[in-house]
C-alpha cells in the first residue's frame, strides 16, 4: 500500500540507509536487510506453500493473504510461480456479495481486508480491479454505522469486529483502515472518518472524541482492544476499572490516525507518542510481554515509518535509529531455515507461516520512506 508519512522528524538519507550513516555503513544495512529478508523468502517458496497454493489454509484465507502481500513487497513479481498459485488460491474465496472469506467464518471483516490489500498490490495490470470494488463496497457495508442500528452515541460505532464476539475491536479496524487507503480512499473519506469515531475512543486519552469512561481511569495515551461491550483489554485492568494500553494496539491506534488524516500537533497524537517513548521495546510487546510479539513488531514498523521518525527518542532520551534496531532483532530471532517463530504460541504464533508474513511485513517498513 502506498506510505503515508507525518513527516515529524525526518531524516532522509541517500540511498538505501536504515537510518543515519553514510557510504558503506548504509550499504551493508541495506545488505543485511537483504539477506534476512531473502532467506524468509527462501521459507516460503520451498516449505511454506501447500499444492493447493495456500499457506496454512487451515486458518482459512488470512494467512495466504499476510504470506502472498509480504512477498509482493518485497518484489516478487505477481506472475512468479509462488504468488501466482497464492493468489488463484484465494480468488476461491471471493463470495457473491463481493467478500473474499472462508463460508461460514466468523471473520469476514479480517480475511476480505487482508485479502483486499493483497490483490490491490497484485493488481498491476488491473486484472482485479473489479474483485477489489466489490470487496472495497462489501467492507463499507460491513462497517458498524447507521446500517447496523449503532448510532454515533454507540461505542461500537464506525468499527470492525469478529462476529463471534458481536463487537468491535481495534485490531479488526485498523486492517480495515489499511485496506481502505490501499483501495485508494482518502483520510477524509466518509468511512475512514467513522472508523476514526471507534478509534479514538480505544485511546486513553479524554478529548472531545473521548468521552468514555476507561480514559479517566487510565489516561497514559495509549491504546487498548475496545471500549464496545463494557471495554476489554488483553493487558487487562487497573485497581480501579480502566483498562490498561499495550504495545501493538498502540502502535495500531497510532497509525490508523496517522491514515485517517490526524496531524502531528493533535493531542491524541502526541499522547501516544508519548506513551511510545516511555514504552520503546523490541524484546517484548510491551504489556503483554511476548504475546502476539511478531504482529506487535509489524504494527511497530508500520505506525513509525508513517510517523515518518528516521530517529524514535525515548523518554530517557535515548535515540533509535529504529529501522536499523528492528532489522537487526529480526536477524537475531529468525531460525536456521529462514523462518520465524514466537515461543509463545498464543494468537497462532506457533505458525511459522504467520510468523514469517508478520516479520516479514515489518522488513518491508524497514526500507527508508524514499525507497
Amino acid at each position: 500500500m502506498k506510505r503515508t508519512h507525518l513527516g515529524i522528524v525526518v531524516v532522509l538519507v541517500a540511498g538505501f540507509s536504515l537510518g543515519p550513516g553514510r557510504g558503506g555503513q548504509a550499504d551493508d544495512d541495506a545488505a543485511r536487510l537483504q539477506q534476512v529478508a531473502s532467506r524468509g523468502i527462501g521459507f516460503l517458496r520451498s516449505r511454506g506453500q501447500a499444492a493447493d497454493g495456500s499457506f496454512s489454509g487451515a486458518l482459512g484465507p488470512a494467512v495466504t493473504a499476510l504470506t502472498t502481500t509480504a512477498l509482493l513487497q518485497h518484489g516478487v513479481n505477481p506472475q512468479d510461480t509462488t504468488v501466482s498459485r497464492a493468489l488463484r488460491y484465494l480468488e476461491k474465496f471471493v463470495q457473491p456479495d463481493g467478500g473474499i472469506y472462508q463460508s461460514g467464518t466468523y471473520y469476514k471483516n479480517y480475511e476480505t481486508s487482508l485479502a483486499l490489500i493483497c490483490f490491490q498490490a497484485a493488481n498491476k495490470d488491473g486484472r482485479y480491479k473489479k474483485l477489489l470494488a466489490d470487496a472495497e463496497k462489501f467492507l463499507k457495508d460491513l462497517q458498524w454505522d447507521q446500517g447496523e442500528g449503532k448510532d454515533k452515541s454507540d461505542f461500537a460505532f464506525g468499527g470492525q469486529g469478529y462476529g463471534k464476539n458481536k463487537r468491535a475491536d481495534l485490531s479488526n479496524t485498523s486492517f480495515f483502515v489499511e485496506a481502505l487507503v490501499a483501495a485508494g480512499n482518502k483520510s477524509n473519506s466518509d468511512a475512514i472518518q467513522r472508523a476514526l469515531v471507534f478509534i479514538a475512543r480505544c485511546q486513553n486519552h479524554e478529548s472531545a472524541a473521548n468521552t468514555t469512561p476507561f480514559a479517566a481511569k487510565n489516561p497514559d495515551g495509549g491504546f487498548y482492544y475496545t471500549p464496545d461491550s463494557g471495554g476489554y483489554s488483553q493487558a487487562g485492568k487497573t485497581p480501579d476499572g480502566g483498562l490498561r494500553s499495550y504495545g501493538s494496539m498502540t502502535y495500531a491506534g497510532l497509525k490508523s490516525m496517522i491514515y485517517a488524516g490526524v496531524g502531528p500537533e493533535d493531542p491524541r497524537v502526541k499522547a501516544a507518542v508519548k506513551w511510545l517513548r516511555r514504552h520503546y521495546d523490541l524484546k517484548t510487546n510491551p504489556g503483554m510481554g511476548t504475546s502476539g510479539l511478531f504482529y506487535y513488531y509489524h504494527t511497530f514498523a508500520k505506525a513509525l515509518d508513517a510517523l515518518g521518525q528516521e530517529v524514535f527518542v525515548d523518554e530517557s532520551g535515548k535515540r533509535h535509529p529504529w529501522r536499523k534496531e528492528l532489522v537487526a532483532e529480526l536477524a537475531r530471532r529468525q531460525l536456521q531455515d529462514g523462518s520465524w517463530l514466537n515461543s509463545n504460541q498464543r494468537w497462532y504464533e506457533a505458525d511459522a507461516n504467520l510468523v514469517t508474513a508478520y516479520a516479514l511485513l515489518a522488513l518491508h517498513y524497514c526500507r527508508p520512506a524514499s525507497e
